[in-house]
Parts: C-alpha cells; structure tokens; sequence
C-alpha cells in the first residue's frame, strides 16, 4: 500500500488549504484513513478519522469546525478540507491507513504517506 499526499503549501493565517492523499490499493475502501500532524518537537497528532464508507468522521478537537475530512472510493483518495487556519496549524500533514479500529491513534495505522508541509503565517 502506497499513500501520496498533495496540497500543501504556505497561506496566510485565515485562509484554506485543500490537501489529497492517493493511495495505491486495490481495496481503498476497505481502509480506515486518517491525517495526522507533526510540527519538530512535537509528537505526532490524530487530526481527522473517515470510515470506510465515509459516513462516519472524528475529529482533533483542535481542528473540530475548521477542517473536513472525506473520501472518493472511485478515485482511491481522501480529502482533507483546511479552512480559518492558524499558525498553530503549521506542520506536516500525513495520510495514514489501517483496516479495523475507527480511531486517530497514530500507533494503530501501519501504512503512511511521505507527508505534506503546512505553513500558516
């Protein structure tokens, strides 16, 4: 299982950013996927949790209200829609999946992405 994400990039405080993760599968819809966060110093974030069939979510509550997560099963890619960011936001920003558990614990997902930068000034 391969994870890539994109989207990343630098935006004032205020301002959205859109990231994407595919991920080479032939059985995406049967991952759990998440996104996490790490900025340097900090251990590493649960920020957002989609079921397989999208219709459940969870949420850092950090993060509750300001971003969005969901998934395209047809395209093998999930979403994470960052809006009012902060630049507490500031990190890398990881896809992860895994197949049972619906949770945000990073030492329960064993397939991740290369992670994307996140810059909010």
């Amino acid at each position: 299982v391969q994870l890539v994400e994109s989207g990343g990039g630098s935006v004032q405080a205020g301002g959205s950013l859109k990231l994407s993760c595919v991920v080479s599968s032939d059985t995406f819809s049967s991952y759990y996927m998440g996104w996490f966060r790490q900025s340097p110093g900090k251990e590493r974030e649960g920020v957002a949790g989609i079921t397989t069939s999208g219709q459940s979510t969870l949420y850092a509550d950090s993060v509750e209200g300001r971003f969005t997560i969901s998934r395209d099963n047809d395209k093998n890619t999930v979403y994470l829609q960052m809006n009012s960011l902060k630049p507490e936001d500031t990190a890398m920003y990881y896809c992860a999946a895994k197949r049972y558990c619906d949770n945000i614990r990073a030492t329960t997902f064993p397939f991740w992405g290369q992670g994307t930068q996140v810059t909010v000034s």
